[in-house]
């Protein structure tokens, strides 16, 4: 099978590595195409010690599952956690912090940067006939955008700043335009402002950001800065909502007694529903196919990974056939 490999943090492309076997309860699934996103550079760096195949973000088709033979032909995406139904946060139906579990393509489970994976079968969702695979890539991550609406209230009258208007920035602010809300976006780069226009979501510079205006500000700068810069936006009393994974260690130092004064909300947020990402796409309340940059093939890989790591640089997808 072919696959993006990563191992040491160094990324080859190999034709020799064994294709997966479905286990009890599991199907081997086809992929079609699958996207790089921020945690997979991070991989690269070192964000965590993971070595094999990366890549979470997909959309492929079930072509192998003893369990459910009827599935077989299914175009289908999949939640990435992978959990053990016993330990107190799958009882508690807080799965995504199972305490044994794995994660495609980051911790303990080949990911979707190759011709096949498997997933459990509840993992896998179907995918409506009216969402392209130009879409359908882009779930895993929509669906961790959503669960910011999850976690807090956003009400019509709060004023909220999403900082960052890379490829989650920009999916978490296309979710937030259905509240009515007064949404502002900080984009650094004249494409990501392009699109937001496009979309008709208010942007400015970061330096117009006004300090201590803001009831919600959700950091997705994908820096370690960006807590420090979200703690200067926020009102006394306003929420915090965090959003990057990085190696970065930052050169600013959040103000400890300034959160606790403020009487600060932080709210950490990953994974998300993926049902209600599929409406938001189904009914074309969303368009994420804005944010496809560049497509590469596997073999491709580290140029790939390159250029997705260009700042401002939007979605990369892997076209997985050749």
């Amino acid at each position: 099978m072919r696959a993006v490999w990563l191992k040491n943090q160094v990324l080859s492309f190999r034709k020799d590595v064994p294709a997966p076997e479905p286990l009890a309860g599991e199907a081997l699934v086809k992929v079609r195409l699958a996207g790089i996103c921020g945690t997979d550079l991070e991989l690269v760096k070192g964000y965590y010690p993971f070595s094999g195949i990366p890549g979470h973000e997909f959309v492929g088709e079930i072509v192998l599952a003893p369990d459910q033979p009827n599935r077989v032909g299914q175009r289908v995406v999949g939640e990435i956690n992978v959990t053990c139904g016993s330990c107190r946060y799958c009882l508690a139906k807080q799965p995504t912090q199972c305490q044994n579990r794995s994660v495609l393509g980051i911790k303990n489970r080949n990911g979707a940067f190759a011709e096949y994976l498997c997933l459990p079968l509840k993992n896998l969702k179907a995918l409506p006939d009216g969402i392209c695979d130009n879409a359908a890539v882009f779930v895993e991550p929509l669906a961790a955008a959503l669960e910011i609406q999850e976690q807090i209230k956003i009400r019509s009258t709060d004023r909220v700043l999403v900082l960052g208007a890379g490829r989650l920035g920009q999916l978490i602010a296309q979710t937030l335009v259905p509240l009515d809300c007064d949404l502002t976006v900080v984009a650094r780069h004249i494409n990501q402002q392009v699109i937001l226009a496009g979309l008709q979501i208010a942007w400015i510079d970061e330096h117009a950001v006004r300090q201590r205006a803001f009831d919600i500000v959700i950091e997705a700068t994908g820096s370690a800065n960006g807590v420090f810069w979200a703690q200067q936006a926020v009102r006394p009393r306003g929420t915090i909502v965090l959003k990057s994974t990085t190696m970065e260690k930052g050169n600013s130092q959040m103000n400890f007694s300034s959160l606790v004064v403020d009487e600060i909300t932080l709210v950490g947020s990953r994974c998300g529903p993926f049902a209600p990402a599929l409406h938001l796409l189904e009914n074309r309340l969303v368009d994420p196919t804005v944010l496809i940059a560049q497509r590469y093939y596997m073999n491709e890989a580290s140029a790939a990974f390159k250029q997705a790591a260009k700042p401002g640089m939007l979605k990369i997808l892997f076209r997985i056939a050749k």
